[in-house]
């Protein structure tokens, strides 16, 4: 997965330390997990998310040229509200992950770190005869979260994408060090991680992987309109959507907070009763550490795992929370 090159301006900001991985180019924190995550959780702050791809599409065919090729339906979507969805492949997998609103003119989307040069590329193989113009913007346009509850004032002209969750602003890039001089302090992403894992709000690379299909996320519903005309793969979503039997299924899981170190991704889970030798039944996607909660993850486990069982992810003991039903 191709990076991109720019560096937030924000890690030189006191008491910033570098994410690693997926995030890199963001701060993973600026001293005080927790208090970052409060801030968070009380509607202050904001987290610079400008490492994430911004990828635009103009033209007046936009939304039904989109609507073909995405699993949302955006035919009629009005202006200013939020929306997501999810590229396909044909056997049904999951490739891209999109966050977008349409301004009146132009639909904005935000992606994971890397995945624009792909997206745009496969938009671009696309367009046939249709009236639009897809850019990646990600040198022009920083991505800014506000939590939900937040009063900051939005700067004039940003693009703003609003959900429960809270507004992502498609910032010029070029006024980041400017809007967190004026609304900070900033949250790193290993506060926002946090909140999303206590969410239960999948991310692409991190819960999916080359085999996942949208119903084993809770995507159904929310990214998938189920009601909608053809797109690539959604025979597969069909099929599983009318059978009920998605191979695997989403938990969330409550860790033993007596252990030092957090299970990584792609750790093991197996079943307790079986001890750390049992056979594997799934593995951790995402963990963190939550204020109020303690050490939390997500995990991807077989869909026939009792809701009930207690697990281990790696040596830590694991009590699950249903996310998909099985």
């Amino acid at each position: 997965m191709q990076r991109h090159s720019t560096t937030s301006p924000l890690l030189a900001l006191p008491g910033a330390v570098a994410a690693e991985g997926q995030d890199e180019g963001v701060a993973a924190h600026y001293g005080d997990l927790f208090r970052e995550q409060r801030a968070l959780a009380d509607g202050t702050g904001f987290v610079d998310l400008s490492h994430r791809g911004v990828v635009t599409v103009t033209g007046e065919d936009r939304l039904s040229w989109l609507h073909l090729l995405i699993t949302q339906h955006v035919t009629e979507l009005p202006a200013g509200r939020a929306t997501e969805a999810l590229i396909l492949s044909a056997t049904g997998h999951v490739e891209h992950a999109l966050y977008l609103v349409d301004d009146g003119v132009t639909v904005w989307a935000h992606v994971e770190p890397g995945t624009q040069e792909a997206l745009v590329g496969y938009l671009e193989s696309m367009k046939f005869f249709y009236r639009v113009e897809v850019a990646d913007r990600t040198d022009d346009f920083a991505l800014v979260h506000l939590p939900a509850g937040s009063i900051a004032p939005v700067p004039e002209g940003v693009v703003v994408r609003e959900t429960p969750h809270g507004r992502d602003l498609f910032l010029p890039r070029a006024e980041l060090t400017a809007y967190a001089e004026r609304h900070g302090p900033p949250a790193g992403i290993l506060a926002y991680e946090a909140l999303r894992v206590e969410g239960h709000r999948p991310r692409l690379g991190f819960e999916t992987d080359h085999r996942t299909i949208p119903h084993e996320l809770g995507w159904i519903g929310g990214a998938v309109h189920l009601d909608k005309g053809c797109y690539r793969g959604q025979e597969t979503v069909a099929r599983v959507q009318n059978l009920g039997k998605p191979p695997r299924r989403l938990v969330f899981l409550h860790l033993d907070g007596s252990d030092v170190h957090l299970p990584g991704h792609g750790t093991p889970v197996r079943l307790a009763a079986d001890g750390p030798e049992g056979r594997q039944l799934g593995f951790i996607t995402t963990s963190a550490r939550h204020h109020e909660l303690g050490p939390i993850a997500l995990a991807l486990v077989k869909r026939n795992v009792p809701v009930d069982a207690p697990l281990l992810a790696g040596d830590t003991a694991a009590a699950q929370e249903v996310v998909v039903e099985p």
